[in-house]
């Protein structure tokens, strides 16, 4: 039922009526009376009027009053929640003013004017930190729907705010001469994007610059001091891909696989850290700006892969002679199947093998339970040969003994008392030469600079004085 009140404000008096149109066929009994029975009450009357009922208002109470205007005011915010919702809904992108008005843990809310905004966590850059009050520059995020209400999410993070930002600073942004054409941020360390003019007399990088860079560096401040990299758009992968790298210099850029997106990019020696940048950072920018996989490896690197490459063409193979386990004739059969080494031979299917006249599914099984072994044995091989330098370096060097043995040794005239005094006892040499008694320390010959056959000739010159 349609009802309308009335309330005076001198009497205080308010006044209930029922609605009902007047029409010529009455659909809806409640909302709806025909011209006869509504000239009943006021002659006058037409089709398409509205006749006025009087309801009694005595029995409404307070509980009555109340639940009124608990429907009247949740119809009022469903209203604003839709009003806000639609409003919002297709701002996503535009930049706006805002303030801050409150925290809650790690999100800050901000007041947009008619409504307030949420800025996640996710979505704020590492160098700031808001205070109340702060007036900021954000972009509208997404506006969710919510139990509560629509909530309005922007950010400070998102490469579309460099963007925004540029069309402000940069009037040939703004009026579609210089475009930007792609973005890639991490917000608080780097932003890299991609312009390109569609005027050949306007230089895209140097508009967005400005004289003395004044342009780009207001931008800067607004972003907290965070580096942009301002890079020329070509439609050419390879051209792109070797600016999208900047600061770093590229020697060349080889396509991988063109529909998985996947480059290579070979750098200098030296610039292979700048291209790389701090944590991967620049490489990861440039993946992002230009849309592909990027792999970077130096000039060393590259040489080294492609040597290791041409040494796997051309090594000689094993032959099957060495491999233990086959008989010479099953060897001969294989052979003449154009099978000459082992690791053509582990390349081969049961059913290829199989194949090769007078080799039965035994004699599979037996061949590549052989060439499992003699790889095996390779490998255990070379485990035990990567593990003796190991052992070498835990036992005390040659080095080392040397040091000991010039320090058992003392300096000065002592050889010269040993000629001289030959006929001295053992002990009386044991008592001038304390340090060198040979259960005491090894002595190497050759580390301390004398080989064997002079020691034997100082022994014989001693000797014969």
């Amino acid at each position: 039922e349609n009802l309308r009140a009335k309330f005076n404000p001198e009497t205080g008096q308010i006044d209930v009526y029922s609605v009902r149109a007047v029409v010529d066929e009455v659909a809806d009994p409640k909302n709806e009376m025909t011209l006869s029975d509504a000239r009943k009450v006021d002659p006058q009357l037409e089709v398409g009027g509205e006749l006025l009922i009087p309801k009694p208002t005595g029995v409404l109470g307070r509980i009555a009053a109340q639940t009124a205007k608990q429907v009247i005011m949740q119809k009022v915010r469903e209203a604003e929640r839709d009003t806000i919702f639609n409003e919002y809904n297709g701002r996503a992108g535009e930049l706006v003013n805002c303030i801050v008005k409150r925290f809650e843990g790690p999100d800050v809310i901000v007041d947009m004017g008619r409504t307030e905004a949420r800025l996640p966590k996710r979505e704020q850059s590492r160098l700031e930190t808001y205070n109340l009050g702060d007036r900021l520059r954000v972009v509208i995020k997404a506006v969710d729907r919510a139990a509560k209400g629509p909530q309005v999410v922007v950010s400070r993070a998102d490469p579309v705010l460099v963007q925004r930002l540029f069309e402000m600073e940069v009037p040939e942004i703004y009026d579609g001469t210089v475009q930007i054409r792609a973005a890639a941020r991490e917000a608080g360390e780097r932003t890299k994007i991609a312009v390109l003019s569609r005027d050949k007399d306007v230089d895209p990088v140097g508009a967005c610059v400005g004289m003395k860079g004044m342009r780009v560096q207001s931008i800067i401040r607004e972003l907290r001091g965070e580096k942009i990299d301002i890079i020329p758009y070509s439609e050419d992968i390879i051209a792109f891909a070797q600016k999208s790298l900047s600061p770093a210099k590229v020697t060349r850029v080889q396509i991988v696989d063109s529909e998985n997106h996947h480059l290579e990019i070979i750098v200098e020696d030296t610039q292979l850290s700048l291209a790389i940048g701090k944590k991967g950072q620049n490489v990861r920018l440039a993946s992002k700006l230009i849309g592909w996989n990027v792999d970077i490896k130096s000039e060393e690197e590259k040489r080294q892969e492609i040597e290791a490459q041409m040494a796997a063409l051309t090594a000689p193979g094993t032959p099957l002679s060495e491999l233990n386990g086959v008989g010479p004739k099953t060897i001969e059969k294989i052979e003449a199947h154009g099978v000459t080494t082992v690791e053509k031979l582990a390349d081969m299917t049961p059913e290829q093998l199989t194949a090769i006249p007078g080799i039965g599914e035994k004699m599979v099984e037996k061949i590549q339970l052989a060439v499992a072994a003699h790889f095996q044995s390779i490998e255990q091989q070379q485990a035990a040969e990567a593990a003796q330098p190991a052992e070498l370096e835990e036992q005390p060097g040659e080095a080392e003994q040397v040091v000991a043995s010039e320090e058992a040794v003392p300096e000065g005239p002592a050889p010269e008392k040993l000629d001289a005094a030959p006929e001295q006892n053992t002990e009386g040499n044991q008592e001038t030469l304390p340090h060198a008694a040979p259960d005491q320390v090894e002595v190497s010959p050759e580390k301390l600079g004398a080989s064997e056959d002079e020691t034997v000739e100082r022994e014989e010159k001693s000797t014969e004085e």
